[in-house]
């Protein structure tokens, strides 16, 4: 099966995961360090998600261009939505402390804004996820709420941070020279 490439930068791309992707997403997401933070999907579902033509949902792999090897993954929803809303989640860095997470931010911001046009992307982490909510700020993603007790994780409920990105300021990040220039 061809990899699809999504968007490519310095050292990394995305693309689209296929089935021989699955192990390697499944024990990310189930990897002790990830687990405390997000919630993890069966292996049934990304199944599906892999094997469905992409329209409304798609994983993705964060992949190393020199060396081909898998370095993180998520999971975009919201594709088929006409109000131009993207949601991105269980963004998961397997290679850690290599700036991989801000390269794979870029290229999502870039993939979302400039290519698929849309006009907002969202996301939520745990609030007690520092690394992950130090990576979003950094990127330019504006803290929009937060959702109290939503999860109940080992009998204590947690709380979710909300955090957005409008086309706009993507645009305007982009001209300052934050933003990976895809154009």
């Amino acid at each position: 099966m061809a990899k699809e490439i999504l968007i490519e930068g310095k050292r990394l791309r995305l693309r689209k995961a296929t089935e021989n992707d699955l192990d390697y997403i499944i024990a990310l997401e189930f990897a002790p360090e990830n687990l405390k933070f997000i919630v993890p999907f069966e292996r049934d579902l990304h199944e599906k998600i892999i094997q469905s033509d992409g329209t409304k949902t798609i994983d993705v792999i964060i992949e190393e261009i020199e060396t081909e090897e898998a370095a993180g993954y998520f999971m975009i929803n919201g594709l088929d939505t006409n109000s131009k809303e993207m949601e991105w989640t269980h963004v998961i860095i397997g290679r850690k402390g290599l700036g991989y997470g801000h390269e794979a931010m870029k290229l999502l911001k870039a993939w979302t804004f400039d290519i698929k046009k849309f006009h907002r992307a969202w996301l939520d982490c745990k609030d007690y996820n520092e690394i992950a909510i130090h990576l979003y700020e950094s990127e330019g993603l504006v803290r929009e709420g937060l959702i109290r007790e939503t999860l109940l994780t080992n009998d204590i409920y947690e709380n979710l941070l909300i955090f957005g990105i409008l086309e706009k300021e993507y645009q305007q990040r982009k001209k300052s020279g934050k933003e990976l220039d895809q154009d």
